[in-house]
């Protein structure tokens, strides 16, 4: 039984987690790059058999590789391809699971082989529960399992297949950017806030800490939609932004696993609260107990510190 993988790569995040998840069936595993030659030259050294760079020219979408990379993956037949669940992979995804046939899954976490069946556990209920499925034929999943760091291993060539830009039927003819989401997504340093704030006009203790830490703004769920304090393109969440700050500061949130899903690309993560049992804790990495409205000045200050250290070196 073929148990050959593919993963469709549009960006570098939680690569090392699909790698690891489709090494579990035994087979090959290829990628698929809709991307720049460098995107690909960064993935050659993950661990893959093969590794296929769809290139396309200035202004053309990366949803415009879609056909070219289903063919392939047709010829290839391969039992899994996985996704990871950014907008353009899932399109991508979806083109290859319609040639395949393949059953479309979401929110995959682990892959297991059941003699000549995939066992595929996803997460269900915003995260609390997981169910398995039992898929006899091609799979087509959305990854959602966490990242994992793949060892340094030796280059596999990169084979090119270029996209002709003037037969591509998906062309890029402008970009309309929300600045407040674009710096979110970017960002190297987040300061999000929760429901643990007292009222809005607290807003302005938050906003000295974002000015100090050098972050961009961001709350969860219920400061958005129950107190109307920040907008939608500042929630962070499985419904709404994804981030991967290399510093997410938490500031009086709970955690809860529609809010823990959009930060688990972080790279570190520290939380302030003044419940020690707070979801939070079990899922960062430093973690602070006590009234927000006393530690959030001393991180301030301890901020403006560093800055002034620096400054006079």
């Amino acid at each position: 039984m073929n148990f050959d993988s593919w993963i469709i790569i549009t960006d570098e995040r939680r690569v090392g987690g699909m790698v690891s998840l489709a090494r579990a069936l035994g087979g090959q595993v290829t990628a698929a790059v809709a991307g720049t030659s460098s995107l690909a030259a960064s993935i050659a050294v993950m661990g893959f058999d093969k590794v296929f760079c769809f290139e396309t020219g200035e202004g053309v979408a990366a949803e415009a590789c879609a056909a070219h990379i289903a063919a392939a993956a047709a010829e290839a037949n391969p039992r899994l391809v996985l996704s990871s669940d950014m907008p353009v992979g899932r399109v991508l995804l979806g083109a290859v699971a319609a040639k395949l046939n393949a059953a479309v899954i979401s929110s995959v976490r682990a892959i297991t082989v059941d003699g000549d069946n995939i066992v595929v556990s996803r997460s269900t209920a915003e995260g609390k529960l997981l169910e398995d499925i039992d898929i006899p034929g091609a799979l087509a999943g959305v990854f959602d399992g966490d990242d994992v760091e793949t060892p340094a291993a030796d280059s596999t060539p990169v084979e090119v297949v270029p996209v002709d830009n003037a037969d591509a039927t998906v062309k890029l003819i402008g970009t309309l950017e929300d600045e407040g989401e674009a710096g979110l997504l970017t960002a190297s340093r987040v300061v999000s806030v929760g429901a643990g704030l007292a009222k809005k006009d607290d807003l302005s203790l938050i906003e000295e800490l974002v000015e100090a830490v050098h972050a961009e703004m961001a709350c969860s769920l219920p400061v958005c939609e129950d107190m109307r304090w920040l907008p939608a393109s500042r929630v962070v969440g499985s419904s709404h932004n994804q981030v991967a700050p290399q510093l997410y500061l938490a500031v009086g949130i709970s955690g809860q696993p529609q809010h823990l899903s959009g930060v688990r690309d972080a790279k570190i993560i520290v939380a302030v609260n003044n419940d020690p049992d707070a979801r939070i804790f079990k899922h960062c990495d430093y973690g602070i107990v006590g009234d927000l409205y006393k530690i959030v000045p001393a991180l301030i200050a301890a901020f403006k510190a560093n800055d002034s250290t620096r400054s006079s070196n």
